[in-house]
């Protein structure tokens, strides 16, 4: 602890070095009291030739230059621009500032780019963002596509017969990242296997994702990572979208949105969703499908109120999704004649989001609620899971400041209710979990020094009070170069269970452990960003680095015995080390380029000795090209990755002896698309696996899948060949609203 308070008195006598200028951004409103942001404004120094653009909330800082008086242009699409001439008394001050809408007088166009993906500037934590712009240059059918052209989470195959898939960060599990959509827990539960699919990228207006151990606001879970998922917002998407799918193996999918006004102030936008693969695959001839027949169905609803002293959001989710895998013989009903995998998973959440805005300026009382109710029933050969899940959250924040923006405080208290059921053959994890807590948090926006340190205690009513601290500094040395620090504690329960649940796609029998306890890490980190210009554009190179130990953790282990999967405890050792580098360039207005480099060292106690965990690449290199022409009719797009070495399990072999191939070889994976804009029609055009990579031979005995040597987890790369995929995007804007200036 006192390395952290010396790192913070350190900033802070550096705190002065320079002079910084921060502002935000508004429209002007004919209700004085409704003050609202204005996103992607470009703010520019005539003289430097220095500039900003706003954030999501309007903000924007700026270093100022040493030679003043200066004029400042504030500029944005549909608004009259604005100068103010800055001069020596507004150093470290701070500007609110109004544009007014141009329909009413001559019109002024003011074009700015805007990468697709980018890192937060203003943003204390290390957090990435990834826009609709950057979803669309892949198939991004669902969210476990919508991370193709991201480095920093990867995306992997569970086994060869039930189509799942789980996220990576840090090298660590996906249960060790939380998912939120719009700051309310998603994917948790019995969502976590399989809730990827259920929600399509065409919903999605942006995703957050954040490294290190996020804000104490967010809740405890957040060990490696986390991810925010902000979907369309329904005074600002389409009125009309639509969007077809279809790839050489059969499968089909049709989205729909539609976002609409209900008065002067509410507005509602409707999303659903339809997707199916209704053809057997195997082209491997192993006897397998190698990719499940199914379907799912998803529809969401979502309505937004905005008043002079409040503001509420609410909706509902709901999907049903079901598979069926497994020998190509099996037709859903001859589990005995022939291995089959039926899943099925079925949801509905309700949501509400509650804002009050107080007398006092900038303060607000928010209270966000969510109920869901989730069932998964699943079979993997002779194996049969069953498992249910009542869920309910309430998280209430008071926001506000200390004398002025630049200190800010949140406080607030939440609750977890968590009713689970889940039955494995013999085994039994039922749990009744409720989790009240409290957290408070001080954020410091000074003009070069940012910082927010948080603490929240939670109480558990079967593993007692639970506490976690974080701290999170950024330092702007200079205009585009931020340093950053963080270092904080994250716990969850486990459900080995669910959490595992591809493990059943294997003859080994299942040790359950002796007792669960929550898993407890602490991780730290840091990052640097330096921004630069080369040839007059722009370009950035980012390097984090994070590390996560683990106090507690449930091991699985498939090095002790051969003929098991046995989980317990862990005893000993458990961390993982990432190291990640990436460097974005933009050559002109047409072309941006991304280059990244990962290492991974994830290491724990397996077979009784401290060594890598199975199935995580140590190194993976990223290439990103994208390409836009002068008209913007027509843009192109290329990925490609290189996966290095991962240890693989050993595995008992028919007739005896064991696998002797201790590590999975390195191979690429390259997609590309095409698209063509024609008016409110966009057509794309694209393939996924393009070098045609596939793991010969993923199932063992196959021959055999009732054997005790059948195994269809040893999965490291695709399982089916090239992917050539086509669509087209429909859509249709909402009109403009009028805005009349008062008089």
């Amino acid at each position: 602890m006192k390395y952290i308070i010396l790192g913070i008195a350190f900033f802070a006598c550096l705190h002065g070095a320079t002079a910084q200028l921060k502002g935000v951004v508004f429209s002007h409103s004919a209700d004085p009291n409704q003050k609202i942001p204005i996103y992607n404004a470009k703010v520019r120094l005539i003289q430097s030739g220095e500039g900003a653009y706003t954030e999501e909330d309007g903000t924007f800082e700026l270093i100022l230059p040493k030679i003043l008086p200066d004029t400042m242009v504030i500029s944005a699409i549909g608004f009259t621009s604005d100068t103010i001439i800055v001069t020596k008394k507004d150093r470290f001050a701070g500007f609110q500032i109004t544009l007014y809408s141009d329909q009413l007088l001559p019109e002024i166009v003011v074009a700015a780019k805007r990468s697709s993906h980018s890192i937060l500037r203003l943003k204390t934590l290390l957090v990435e963002n990834i826009s609709s712009d950057e979803l669309k240059k892949a198939a991004c059918c669902n969210l476990s596509e919508s991370f193709e052209t991201n480095a920093s989470v990867d995306v992997n195959i569970t086994d060869a017969v039930s189509g799942a898939k789980k996220i990576q960060m840090m090298g660590l599990d996906g249960v060790y990242t939380q998912i939120q959509f719009e700051n309310i827990p998603y994917l948790r539960g019995l969502e976590s296997s399989f809730g990827l699919n259920s929600m399509p990228g065409t919903w999605v207006e942006s995703i957050q994702i954040t490294k290190g151990t996020g804000n104490v606001v967010n809740g405890y879970e957040s060990m490696a990572g986390l991810v925010n998922i902000e979907l369309k917002k329904p005074e600002e998407m389409e009125r009309v979208f639509v969007n077809g799918y279809v790839n050489r193996f059969g499968r089909g999918e049709i989205n729909f949105n539609s976002g609409f006004r209900l008065g002067k102030k509410w507005s509602t936008g409707w999303f659903a969703h339809a997707s199916i693969v209704p053809f057997e695959v195997d082209e491997n001839k192993d006897g397998f499908r190698d990719i499940p027949n199914g379907s799912n169905l998803a529809v969401f609803n979502r309505y937004h109120y905005q008043g002079k002293k409040m503001e509420a959001q609410l909706g509902f989710n709901a999907y049903w999704d079901q598979r069926l895998g497994g020998q190509t013989s099996f037709d859903g009903t001859n589990f005995a004649s022939a291995y089959g995998v039926l899943i099925d998973s079925k949801h509905i959440d309700a949501f509400a989001k509650t804002g009050f805005f107080l007398k006092k300026p900038l303060h607000s009382i928010g209270v966000v609620y969510n109920v869901k109710y989730q069932t998964v029933n699943a079979n993997f050969g002779l194996h049969e899971f069953t498992g249910s899940e009542k869920r309910g959250y309430v998280n209430a924040i008071y926001d506000g400041i200390i004398n002025n923006s630049t200190h800010k405080f949140k406080v607030g208290m939440s609750g977890v209710y968590s009713d689970i059921e889940q039955q494995m053959d013999s085994l039994n994890n039922d749990r009744l979990e409720i989790v009240p807590g409290a957290f408070g948090e001080y954020t410091f926006s000074g003009a070069r020094l940012s910082a927010v340190v948080g603490l929240r205690g939670d109480y558990h009513n079967i593993y007692g009070f639970q506490y976690a601290p974080r701290v999170h500094l950024k330092y702007s040395f200079t205009e585009r170069l931020d340093v950053r620090a963080t270092v904080g504690k994250g716990w969850r329960v486990p459900n080995y269970m669910i959490d595992n649940i591809s493990l059943l796609a294997t003859g080994r029998s299942w040790i359950a452990p002796d007792t669960i306890s929550p898993e407890i890490s602490w991780n730290v980190g840091g990052s640097i960003s330096q921004g630069f210009k080369l040839w007059k554009n722009a370009g950035s190179i980012t390097a984090d680095y994070f590390h996560t130990r683990f106090e507690n953790q449930m091991i699985v282990d498939r090095d002790v015995n051969i003929n098991a999967i046995v989980f317990n405890s862990l005893d000993g050792t458990s961390y993982s080390n990432s190291l990640q580098v990436e460097l974005a360039y933009s050559a002109g207005k047409q072309i941006d380029v991304r280059f990244a480099y990962k290492w991974l060292d994830v290491k724990a106690m397996y077979g009784g000795i401290l060594q890598t965990k199975v199935m995580v690449p140590v190194h993976r290199g990223f290439f990103n090209i994208g390409y836009t022409t002068r008209n913007k009719r027509w843009l192109a797009d290329a990925t490609v990755s290189v996966f290095g070495e991962a240890r693989m399990p050993q595995n008992a072999l028919p007739g005896g002896g064991v696998t002797t191939d201790e590590f999975s070889p390195v191979y690429p994976m390259i997609s590309a698309q095409i698209t063509h804009v024609l008016h409110a029609w966009e057509f794309y055009l694209g393939g996924e696996n393009l070098g045609n990579f596939v793991q010969r031979d993923p199932i063992i005995d196959a021959q055999n899948p009732f054997s005790s040597t059948f195994d269809a987890t040893r999965v490291w790369a695709p399982v089916v060949g090239m992917n050539i995929y086509a669509g087209f995007r429909f859509s249709i804007k909402q009109p403009k609203r009028e805005v009349v200036p008062e008089l």
